[in-house]
């Protein structure tokens, strides 16, 4: 799943090049916009009796202000409302799917800010900081509330988290210029990107994995290291503040969990 066709072929090669008997169908998908999520969802369930793991992965980081097509603050249409609706569209293949798992990106800068419900937009301030760490909140907050829902429902479909860590990739490409300079330096401090992916498999594939488990590097205050699970603050496991984030989650993208 991808939002650019040509980097999706180019990723298609390169692995291909590495695993010749791999199959990788692609399709587009851009998780910043609820109509491109629909689309997709309608388009796999068409294709597919099926779906092992689904990995809500999109992330942006700090960009400037900006409103997506459906008039959201960009990283919370990207990196958290999309996923919501992709995950719901998506639930009825899960359900049916022995074994499957939905695991959620967050982040350790889910611990900087707060869910702001009565400014969830940003429309009173913009600080690209908070709304980070508020799409990374909500990420994780989604991820124990779909645990706390499927295991109400009887099901057997696993709801975990992952963060990376601090990795070296694109996704500081909107870090203010003025800290350009010093990349090189924090390129060589980051863990590589290789590295950063291994809570997310941990989370994915881990035999000993159970709903509601948090996985990012061991060591160096979570920055880097192999994956294990670990913790988060109190923000995030706040019951009755996740139940709220899902009624109005459901609410702005129009997609109801159907357990």
């Amino acid at each position: 799943a991808c939002r650019n066709a040509e980097k999706a072929e180019a990723a298609r090669t390169a692995i291909q090049l590495q695993y010749p008997k791999t199959t990788l169908p692609i399709q587009l998908l851009d998780l910043s916009r609820l109509a491109s999520v629909r689309a997709f969802a309608r388009g796999f369930a068409e294709k597919y009796a099926r779906l092992d793991l689904l990995i809500n992965n999109a992330g942006i980081m700090m960009p400037p202000y900006a409103l997506s097509d459906d008039c959201f603050e960009s990283q919370l249409a990207a990196n958290y409302l999309g996923h919501f609706a992709l995950t719901g569209l998506l639930l009825p293949l899960l359900l049916k799917t022995e074994g499957s798992r939905v695991v959620s990106l967050s982040s350790l800068a889910h611990k900087w800010g707060a869910i702001q419900f009565d400014d969830l937009q940003f429309e009173r301030g913009y600080n690209r900081r908070l709304a980070y760490s508020q799409s990374k909140l909500a990420c994780l907050m989604f991820a124990y509330e779909l645990q706390r829902r499927l295991t109400l429902a009887g099901s057997q479909t696993l709801s975990v988290a992952a963060h990376p860590g601090i990795s070296a990739t694109n996704l500081f490409q909107h870090l203010p210029g003025v800290l350009k300079p010093f990349f090189p330096l924090m390129n060589l401090a980051l863990q590589p990107a290789r590295d950063g992916a291994l809570p997310t498999l941990y989370a994915a594939l881990g035999e000993h994995i159970k709903g509601g488990d948090y996985c990012g590097p061991k060591s160096l205050g979570e920055m880097r290291g192999p994956p294990v699970k670990v913790g988060s603050n109190r923000a995030s496991r706040d019951v009755a503040a996740a139940a709220r984030l899902w009624t109005l989650s459901e609410k702005l993208t129009g997609v109801s969990f159907a357990f």
